[in-house]
């Protein structure tokens, strides 16, 4: 038991401390197959229960390496000196030279010597376990304190009490300038004496009925989450998880109180609020199920009381002041238009050698508009959203809340009588922000968050700031997948390298830049990759349609449809190792094909070849030109028994030159009308 752990690393101090026990007790032979680990974690201590321990690790032979024997023995095979000094330092002083083993050791004959060490007592492997998970805790900042014994000890917070119980034994260790015992102490002021736990089955049991802990940090949450949404009735409760996780950590037995405030505040965009709320205060906002927030809210206290209308009152009067300066901070942000604050944005540098904020937004207006016109959408828009996307950032508002930009430009904009989707695509080019967000909805938003994103991704990597392992200081990663996202999702037909290269034009007056295309583009098709295996595509499936170089996705997920229905096909497999024998032939045939001649087909297994590549290659154009990639790819399931036919009997080499071109000719027109959706080769084992 310790004074209050920081709680926003208490789940890492409980994971370290439970994994670092449980790794070393099973490391000396204390646990079995069947041993179960079960961590406890409040504001006030840090526990783990282990199952199926046993009270003595069970002896073990130990075959330890001593002299080479032609070192160990003289010429007449009598022991030597170093031999006798080599086994007193390891502890074996009366061991015989026929108590050793000759083995080869790599390719010298080396004595060995072959023991029985004894099992250690639980005592002597849980102080071992004990002082090795308190030394590698993960501890955010050290304390340094004097106990009242006057031993100075250093650790996260002070600690005052320690139990180590195997079933109803107390197991002797001793840590921070403890010993063991059974007793710990409850709630801070719930449960004021002593608790005694009698049974180490019965820890979490104990210390919620008699000390009002709830001990398990997964359970106080569970319950947490429960009590939140009875007391919220027909409202929603706005409750995220970090905040979830932070108030978990700062309570033992959790009690929800509502609190309300005055219905004024609520002409304040409600966005501000929420966040004032949970990021400065720790509370539970409500909304009603449109999603309007309500005038009431959540705490999360950690004081049972039947009269709490003081605890109540307090953070109501806590709240206020707050809600206040969001109120004034919106207001004398209204004082001036966005337009007015774009100057200011000179001033702000954005990287020392890509510029201001002014000149990012520059290249980012060029390149939206250059998207905008192969979109065919309106450019105008588009270069107005462009110029007032960022210009938020010098709001009052946004610097108090950071979180908020993009929001707040939005209701900036709309003061302003901006148009709507100028006023949207200040907020909407951020998405996705994170994975699993949600996509730019209005066609402005959605270049302008292609453009902000691939003029990062350009930019940083051009000046060598590559993401580097978990280093990712720019979120480049989080921009290629939001530029992935954007295209795949909402199907547009854009190409990839067209955007980059319009961008990389524009940085190319920087002196500090180099042309990043072929390093963005490899990068954001590792991403890619990662992306389609989580929507449950094989990786076979994967590089099938990626080995073509792709550069648009609007249809990339069709073609692995496509290509995953084709792999169940029974023909499949056949087809594919047909396929990749044909690349394989083409590449070392190197000559450029022309058209077939009917006259040179002499045998008639390449007769019927052609007459089934001519026969379904007007069904397979219509199809791949109406994006039916699933029907072009089933239709060639025709050819394998005449595929099959051709490689049995036909020798596509043949002396004949005439012949040999025209069988290479015929088996190009086959692999290009194979590999029109993906290469198939790619699917053979």
């Amino acid at each position: 038991m310790t004074e209050e752990l920081p709680p926003k690393a208490l789940m890492r101090l409980t994971d370290a401390f439970s994994s670092a026990i449980f790794n070393e007790l099973k490391e000396r032979d204390f646990l079995s197959e069947n041993s179960a680990l079960t961590s406890y974690a409040t504001p006030r201590r840090l526990a783990v229960s282990i199952s199926h321990v046993v009270a003595t690790s069970p002896d073990k032979p130990i075959r330890v390496k001593v002299l080479p024997v032609s070192v160990a023995l003289d010429a007449n095979g009598n022991p030597t000196a170093p031999l006798q000094k080599k086994l007193t330092s390891l502890g074996f002083p009366n061991v015989q030279v026929k108590d050793l083993a000759a083995a080869m050791d790599g390719k010298t004959e080396t004595f060995f010597y072959t023991h029985t060490a004894p099992g250690s007592t639980l005592a002597t492997g849980l102080q071992a376990a004990l002082g090795k998970a308190i030394t590698e805790l993960p501890v955010p900042k050290q304390m340094t304190y004097q106990r009242p014994d006057g031993v100075t000890v250093e650790f996260v917070r002070p600690a005052h009490k320690l139990i180590a119980l195997y079933g109803k034994d107390i197991v002797p260790v001793s840590v921070l300038g403890l010993s063991s015992g059974r007793t710990t102490q409850g709630h801070r002021f719930l449960s004021p004496n002593e608790i005694a736990i009698h049974d180490a089955n019965t820890y979490a049991e104990t210390l919620e009925s008699q000390g009002k802990v709830i001990p398990g940090m997964v359970a106080r949450k569970e319950r947490i989450r429960a009590m939140l949404q009875a007391k919220a009735k027909s409202d929603r409760v706005l409750m995220p998880d970090a905040l979830l996780d932070e108030v978990t950590a700062l309570v033992e037995w959790p009690v929800i109180y509502e609190c309300n405030f005055e219905q004024e505040y609520l002409d304040v965009p409600q966005e501000c609020l929420i966040l004032t709320m949970q990021t400065n205060q720790k509370y539970f906002a409500l909304t009603d199920n449109n999603g309007r927030l309500r005038p009431r809210f959540l705490i999360v206290s950690n004081m049972e009381t039947a009269t709490p209308q003081r605890i109540i009152s307090g953070n109501e009067r806590v709240i206020r002041p707050r809600l206040s300066d969001a109120r004034f901070f919106f207001e004398q942000d209204k004082k001036k238009k966005l337009e007015d604050r774009i100057p200011g944005l000179a001033n702000v540098v954005y990287h020392n050698k890509l510029g201001t904020l002014a000149q990012r937004m520059a290249r980012v207006r060029i390149l939206a508009v250059e998207i905008a016109d192969l979109m065919g959408i309106d450019k105008a828009l588009v270069d107005r959203a462009a110029r007032l996307a960022k210009a938020d950032l010098l709001t009052d508002m946004v610097g108090e809340f950071p979180e908020l930009q993009g929001i707040m430009g939005t209701y900036y904009a709309r003061h302003d009588g901006e148009h709507e989707e100028v006023a949207m695509a200040a907020t909407e080019h951020y998405m996705p922000r994170f994975a699993g967000d949600m996509l730019p909805t209005t066609q402005t938003g959605t270049v302008l968050a292609l453009a902000d994103k691939l003029e990062a991704l350009a930019g940083i990597w051009g000046i060598g700031l590559q993401p580097t392992g978990d280093r990712d200081p720019f979120a480049l990663r989080r921009h290629a997948l939001g530029i992935l996202r954007i295209l795949i999702e909402k199907r547009l037909p854009l190409s990839l390298r067209a955007m980059l290269h319009a961008i990389v034009r524009v940085l190319a007056n920087n002196a500090s830049f180099k042309d990043s295309t072929e390093g963005v583009i490899a990068f954001m098709m590792d991403r890619l990759r990662g992306l389609l295996r989580d929507r449950g595509f094989d990786a076979d499936e994967i590089e099938a349609v990626l080995a073509q170089n792709p550069d648009r996705f609007d249809n990339i997920i069709d073609r692995l449809a496509a290509v995953k229905a084709f792999a169940a096909l029974p023909e499949a497999e056949a087809l594919a190792a047909a396929n990749k024998r044909i690349g394989n032939i083409l590449r070392k045939a190197d000559i450029t094909a022309g058209n077939v001649q009917d006259s040179l087909l002499t045998e008639k297994p390449e007769q019927q070849l052609y007459a089934a590549i001519t026969s379904i290659k007007p069904q397979i154009a219509s199809m791949y030109e109406q994006g039916d990639y699933t029907g072009t790819l089933k239709t060639l399931a025709q050819l394998r028994t005449d595929v099959d036919a051709f490689f049995d009997t036909v020798m596509v080499m043949a002396d004949d030159h005439k012949l040999r071109n025209n069988r290479i000719a015929l088996l190009t027109e086959l692999h290009e009308m194979m590999n029109r959706v993906a290469d198939l080769s790619k699917l053979a084992n």
